[in-house]
């Protein structure tokens, strides 16, 4: 067989063996990322002035301030700013139950905020609360492809500068107490978008003075029992190209060179052999038939 002829079959052959393994298929995976979840009990943002807003001092504090994953509980704190009833530290929450719980993986995220008995204080307010509930709490739940949800409940009453509050379940409710101040109350506001949602039992906009003797003013903001969080993103699986080559058509084998025609230098030498071939071909025939006829004359 010649060469070339040896060498397509050859490839044809291994063409053949490679087109029966079945192409290998890589994946590659992106992690899914862990979600987010945050829960706090308090939080105040208050601007609290002294002697006509001569000596201003904020604050700005948070109780029970978690991120997932993390649990925090505990039912009194303490805050002291300076000038403020005589530099002694005052109590700004006590509670009988204030826990803040976040948690979250690569399936599920959720915060939960809850508050019992719940009494707050303001400065230059000794003995009246700013606000008391009974009970509040928030929850928000990020799920993975689900559509996140948001909730928050008031169980119990309110009382607001010493009074009893009806709190509207949608809208604002404000309560003004001529000789302390005002508050205007949200009532358990909760957002919610494709990923995230947030939470809040309640949002009070602060305006005190008591007896507007510009002696101690607060004013500002404070939330109780806040939940959000913010859904994984899931993990995607993505095929890649094939890590094999694709199969190949099978290659035909090379024709066989056949003898070229036309002219050539050698033309004349072939053509001049292949006469005297023929000539001694003839000749051979005639002296063969004369020599049959001899033989039959002498026989008869």
């Amino acid at each position: 067989m010649p060469t070339r002829r040896l060498a397509a079959a050859t490839a044809a052959a291994a063409v053949s063996v490679l087109g029966l393994l079945p192409a290998a298929t890589a994946q590659a995976e992106t992690g899914a990322k862990t979600g987010k979840a945050g829960a706090v009990v308090l939080r105040t943002d208050l601007d609290v002035s002294l002697l006509n807003k001569t000596v201003t001092a904020p604050l700005a504090l948070a109780l029970n301030d978690v991120q997932a994953p993390a649990t925090a509980s505990k039912t009194a704190l303490t805050a002291t700013l300076d000038g403020v009833d005589g530099g002694h530290p005052f109590s700004v929450l006590r509670a009988d139950v204030a826990t803040a719980r976040a948690a979250a993986d690569k399936q599920r995220a959720e915060g939960y905020s809850n508050i019992v008995n719940a009494h707050v204080h303001v400065p230059g307010l000794a003995a009246v609360p700013l606000i008391t509930v009974e009970q509040v709490t928030s929850k928000a739940v990020c799920a993975a492809g689900k559509r996140p949800t948001a909730d928050s409940n008031l169980l119990g009453s309110v009382s607001v500068l010493g009074r009893k509050a009806t709190l509207s379940t949608s809208g604002t409710t404000t309560v003004d107490v001529p000789t302390l101040g005002q508050v205007r109350l949200d009532l358990s506001r909760t957002a919610t978008t494709s990923r995230t949602a947030a939470a809040t039992a309640l949002n009070l906009k602060v305006s005190v003075n008591p007896l507007k003797l510009n002696v101690s003013e607060v004013e500002g903001q404070v939330t109780l029992a806040r939940a959000t969080c913010e859904a994984p993103t899931a993990a995607a699986v993505e095929p890649s190209p094939s890590e094999s080559s694709p199969t190949k058509p099978e290659p035909k084998p090379e024709p066989e060179h056949l003898a070229e025609t036309g002219g050539s230098s050698a033309t004349p030498y072939l053509v001049g052999g292949g006469a005297l071939l023929l000539a001694a071909g003839g000749g051979a025939v005639l002296l063969a038939r004369r020599r049959r006829a001899g033989a039959d004359g002498d026989a008869s």
